[in-house]
């Protein structure tokens, strides 16, 4: 999962590209990178480290140009190098700097095809590099001196017919402007703004519309899938359908835990379909213990406060913050190993004692996935001194690798996987787990409100992916590759590498 942001303004850009980051910055905290367009001059300055680590003001000084790419990486394949921070560049044709979101489910396909026959090298392991390469690649079909916007929307179908699994992208080509679309199913989200000035319009495309909001644009509308938007440099807009059959089928877990609740997805307030998660975990809970102990109702900081505070409504019984959370550690989730997800767990939150102590409590958390931060909190509420500790979770187990861009990948891992809910409840030490049912969560997110919307990717709790092209060997090959292990296997050869250079 990451964050990507693309404007084209009648102004200089650097400073918003900056603050859009820093906006989007919970979807990725391993890296970011902005390359801006000077008069056909690009400029680049990308690194390892949070925004306001990476962006130094002699790096934001030399992004000048009115528009311009931002990226912020959160790893699920290749390494964690700044050599695979975005955005990538390619020089042929035209030059065209990409960032993107999400994940190829056919890379390896690809890269072979990329290298026999376009005849183009992949100097790295991210998918995001061999995207480029066969955007670029349909864009030179062309053999044009001059492109337009047709030229563009031909390459983009090219691309959806060639590309599998989830993208959402921006691209920009100097001298032309920045195209931005999104894969047949939407699974990654991707939304426009438009600023009115005295010069003309600006316009914004990013990861989620409170980059929008926060940047003071209108919101317009998402990308839809399958779509492509042009915004040249000119201050003109212009928009194609380029898939053939397109299918809204946008990530669920965007909903239960990447986005920020003050973002709009897919015409779907996040914020709203929280609330409703708690108000249908709530009714489990009255159906399954209707006789239930419970004296106080505890999130587990950020994400489950506002299904939390809805629940507690439901039930009737006391909401209280009970965990203080460090706002300079990072999200737990997404951090890049096992080792520091584990390492981070107390680092990040502190228990206070008197909202536990002699209490029968209710920990809620937006889902539960390796089960690694659960395990602790139940164990730092009765450290507190609980007197029975129960957890619910807002979404249902998480049963099934993620192979779209969210770091799940591999069954091993993931503790909702071969248990049922009483062998996970021993496992993390809870006297009793209540999860969320899936049609419920499908109903919380959907709740009528985007017709447009014909399913969710639910992959992660019921194993249908909906591209439609994930087969057993598949998901074998991404846990060899993508498992804690193998991460761990290729920390070392990275460490070993900057070793053998400094020795020399």
């Amino acid at each position: 999962m990451c964050g990507i942001i693309g404007i084209v303004a009648n102004s200089p850009v650097n400073q918003a590209l900056y603050d859009g980051l820093t906006v989007l910055q919970h979807r990725g905290q391993d890296a970011a990178g902005i390359m801006t367009c000077d008069h056909g001059r690009l400029h680049l300055r990308k690194e390892n480290g949070l925004v306001r680590d990476v962006f130094q003001s002699e790096h934001m000084v030399r992004l000048r140009g009115n528009m311009g790419i931002g990226h912020v990486r959160y790893p699920t394949a290749g390494c964690s190098s700044a050599a695979e921070a975005q955005p990538f560049y390619v020089n042929s044709p035209y030059g065209i700097a990409l960032a993107h979101n999400g994940n190829l489910t056919n890379a390896e396909t690809l890269k072979e095809e990329v290298f026999r026959d376009d005849l183009r090298h992949i100097n790295t392991s991210s998918d995001s590099e061999i995207l480029l390469n066969v955007l670029a690649h349909e864009l030179q079909r062309h053999g044009k001196l001059r492109i337009d916007e047709s030229d563009l929307f031909e390459a983009v179908a090219g691309v959806h017919r060639r590309c599998r699994g989830a993208y959402a992208v921006v691209a920009l080509i100097p001298n032309y402007g920045i195209v931005a679309f999104r894969d047949p199913a939407g699974i990654r989200p991707l939304v426009v703004g438009r600023r009115i000035t005295e010069q003309g319009a600006d316009y914004v495309v990013a990861s989620e519309s409170v980059t929008i909001d926060a940047l003071g644009f209108e919101l317009l509308r998402d990308v839809a899938p399958g779509e492509a938007i042009f915004f040249a440099k000119d201050g003109h807009m212009h928009a194609r359908q380029c898939a053939e059959q397109p299918v809204a089928s946008p990530c669920i877990f965007e909903y239960v835990y990447f986005a920020r609740p003050d973002s709009i997805i897919d015409g779907i307030s996040v914020h709203k379909a929280r609330l409703r998660m708690g108000e249908k975990l709530a009714k489990k809970i009255q159906r399954v213990m209707p006789d239930h102990d419970i004296d106080v109702v505890i999130p587990i900081p950020d994400t489950s406060r506002t299904a939390a505070l809805q629940l507690s409504y439901e039930l009737g019984i006391v909401y209280r913050e009970g965990f203080i959370k460090n706002r300079y550690i990072g999200r737990t989730f997404i951090m890049p190993g096992q080792k520091e997800r584990k390492k981070s767990v107390r680092q990040k939150l502190n228990a206070i004692d008197l909202e536990f102590r002699g209490k029968n409590v209710l920990l809620v958390d937006d889902s539960i996935v390796r089960g690694t931060t659960s395990k602790q909190i139940v164990q730092m509420a009765r450290d507190a001194g609980a007197n029975k500790v129960y957890f619910a979770s807002a979404a249902p187990p998480v049963r099934y690798p993620n192979v779209y861009g969210i770091d799940m990948p591999t069954s091993l891992e993931l503790i909702g996987s071969g248990r049922d809910e009483t062998d996970i409840a021993r496992e993390i030490g809870a006297d009793g787990l209540i999860y969320q049912d899936l049609d419920d969560l499908v109903d919380a997110v959907l709740h009528k409100r985007s017709p447009s919307i014909r399913r969710f990717d639910c992959s992660v709790f019921n194993g249908e992916y909906v591209t439609g092209d994930i087969t057993p060997e598949y998901l074998a090959r991404l846990e060899a590759g993508r498992s804690d292990g193998a991460k761990m296997a290729r920390e070392r050869e990275e460490n070993a590498n900057i070793d053998l250079h400094n020795d020399t």
